[in-house]
């Protein structure tokens, strides 16, 4: 008896015939791109800087299809039938294991043989859970926040996951925010496709040198710009960051936990106005794919400023760049320029 996602597939497989690249996002390529039927071989991801990996390391003869559409969040993925056959057909299912479970789902049942999955590849940190104090303890211990707030620090590994309620389990996926996970990344993928496509190996290679070069490059602009800074509190809408602030000894405060669908509560929002008053921080951060609603509450009562830090989860209108390489340099001018860093 087939299961649900077989029989999505197997629909899908017939619709498939008739895909052609359609823009980046939702199945066929990017409007540059090789289609599945003419390239040596295809990628499918779910996840921008995964899709971006693969297609600077792969260049004209790979495919790469991106299963989230634009401007969506990549956590709330469900896919179709269509793109099911995608992830069954490909040579290559890059992702993130825990990031988004349609993916998951669709990688075990259709493309195990074919699964190249980050969490094999790196090693995730402990998810960050939203600011311990938020629901209870604050009005008892208002003034501790040093050491209360989960900042990310990995001792904090198991004080969060009763209350997170997201899917990642306990691990954190936006490995992506540290460039030197995103260079282990690129060369075993360049490695994979190398397997797959012998007479194209010395070109991935190339390619995973050069996106390894473009990444260290913006590893070096971090460590300078974030060298000497004024102050090293980040606060943020949800715990996204962890691999960007502890790579760079920055304080990750977040308003809620690594699910961006996680609403905070009064008593989480309370808590950190109270933070940004104590600690004269001048910036609150929200991302382009999140409401802004709760960072412009904290700072109407505090004074504060809202601006953009881009998680990567995907290039929208709202960040500060148009590919991985100038958000991440974006995200580096916003922080610079919050932190008062010299």
């Amino acid at each position: 008896m087939r299961t649900p996602i077989a029989r999505a597939a197997a629909l899908g497989a017939t619709t498939l015939l008739f895909v052609t690249g359609c823009g980046t996002g939702g199945g066929g390529t990017d409007e540059d791109g090789v289609s599945p039927a003419d390239a040596d071989l295809t990628v499918v991801t779910g996840v921008y800087p995964l899709e971006w990996l693969a297609q600077e390391i792969g260049g004209d003869g790979v495919a790469v299809v991106q299963l989230t559409e634009p401007g969506t969040e990549p956590h709330d993925l469900e896919l179709t039938g269509r793109q099911i056959a995608e992830v069954s057909e490909a040579d290559i299912a890059f992702y993130v294991q825990g990031l988004q479970p349609a993916v998951d789902e669709a990688v075990n049942q259709e493309a195990e043989g074919a699964a190249l999955d980050v969490a094999d590849i790196v090693e995730l940190r402990p998810a960050a859970g939203a600011d311990d104090h938020a629901e209870d303890e604050h009005a008892e211990d208002e003034h501790d926040h040093d050491h209360d707030h989960d900042h990310g620090h990995e001792e904090e590994d198991g004080g969060h996951a009763e209350d997170d309620g997201h899917d990642h389990g306990d691990l954190d996926p936006h490995f992506w925010l540290d460039v030197d996970l995103m260079k282990e990344s690129a060369e075993a993928l360049a490695q994979r496709m190398g397997e797959i496509d012998p007479e194209g190996a010395d070109r991935y290679q190339e390619g995973a040198e050069r996106v390894v070069g473009e990444l260290s490059t913006i590893g070096d602009a971090y460590e300078d710009g974030l060298a000497t800074c004024e102050h090293r509190e980040v606060v943020v809408g949800h715990t996204a960051f962890t691999y960007l602030t502890e790579q760079y000894d920055l304080e990750q405060i977040g308003v809620s936990g690594v699910d961006p669908e996680t609403e905070p509560s009064p008593a989480q929002i309370a808590a950190i106005t109270d933070v940004v008053r104590e600690r004269d921080i001048t910036t609150i951060f929200t991302e382009p794919l999140m409401p802004a609603a709760t960072a412009d509450t904290i700072a109407a009562e505090t004074g504060a400023r809202v601006e953009v830090l881009d998680p990567l989860e995907g290039v929208t209108d709202r960040s500060p760049g148009d590919d991985y390489p100038s958000i991440m340099l974006g995200n580096l001018d916003a922080l610079t320029a919050a932190l008062s860093c010299e």
